[in-house]
């Protein structure tokens, strides 16, 4: 009966996993069809092409907007990394006045939607002169109020022990932070690391408000823009789609160990 079981357990799987992946394959499918063939139900093209992804290049800013997406999810990925990471060590080992209070009002901001917070970064960005440049796009992603819980939970999992031990030995409050706390939270930063980055990189509402120069566009505003411009030529829009997905697949080719680990542990310490 087990034998049926699983085998029922594993078709089942089956079939939700082709279903979930069927639009990625019409994607990439589509976008390897020439322009009278991708009405065709046929998901194997009937003449595989590679010229819809040279025009998309050629013919738009995607080189540009590819690099804007990828200077902005790397950058705020390695400061939330850094940041969260020290301030959810100094809630969860650092004693100080106030602690607390100041931790459930951080906790309070994930209540806020971004949508509520749209008006404020604009403001405070056109006071500041920052509309149409890079910092318009990165401030709001700098740091995490979630990382910063996230952090918290792990380290508090970190021995006192190890950091006393660390205190005998002469290390500075920061050294003990980096030499001894840092490497016992490492798959917990390698999955902040890989939410952060996906995150800023699928990025849209706040980028689309914050700039209006092709030049400064993340990829996918860019893509927006192109889409409307590529009016019912699905094969390139297909094909720049599928370009935009490439950091998306790497990341998690190369980190999917780590994504899984990150999210069964975020459950376990929440």
């Amino acid at each position: 009966m087990r034998k049926y079981y699983k085998a029922l357990t594993y078709i089942f799987l089956t079939i939700i996993g082709f279903i979930m992946i069927f639009p990625f394959l019409w994607m990439i499918s589509t976008s390897l069809k020439t322009g009278v063939d991708i009405y065709s139900p046929s998901i194997i093209p009937e003449t595989v092409t590679f010229n819809n992804y040279i025009r998309v290049i050629e013919n738009s800013n995607f080189l540009l907007w590819f690099k804007n997406s990828l200077i902005v999810a790397v950058i705020t990925t390695v400061s939330v990394l850094c940041f969260d990471t020290l301030v959810g060590y100094s809630f969860a080992k650092l004693p100080f006045k106030g602690k607390g209070p100041l931790f459930v009002l951080i906790l309070s901001t994930l209540m806020i939607p971004t949508e509520m917070l749209i008006i404020p970064w604009y403001m405070m960005s056109t006071s500041f002169g920052w509309l149409n440049t890079y910092w318009s796009l990165l401030f709001p992603g700098l740091t995490s109020a979630f990382g910063i819980f996230m952090m918290r939970q792990f380290f508090i999992g970190v021995p006192d022990d190890v950091l006393e031990a660390g205190r005998i030995d002469g290390l500075s409050e920061f050294g003990i932070f980096l030499r001894a706390a840092v490497p016992m939270v490492k798959p917990a930063m390698a999955a902040l690391g890989i939410f952060t980055f996906l995150g800023n990189w699928n990025a849209f509402l706040w980028p689309v408000i914050a700039v209006d120069q092709p030049n400064i566009y993340t990829l996918p505003v860019g893509l927006a823009l192109f889409s409307g411009e590529s009016y019912n030529q699905w094969d390139l829009v297909m094909a720049a789609a599928s370009l935009a997905t490439i950091p998306v697949l790497i990341v998690f080719f190369f980190f999917q160990k780590q994504i899984i680990e990150g999210i069964h542990m975020t459950g376990l310490k929440a």
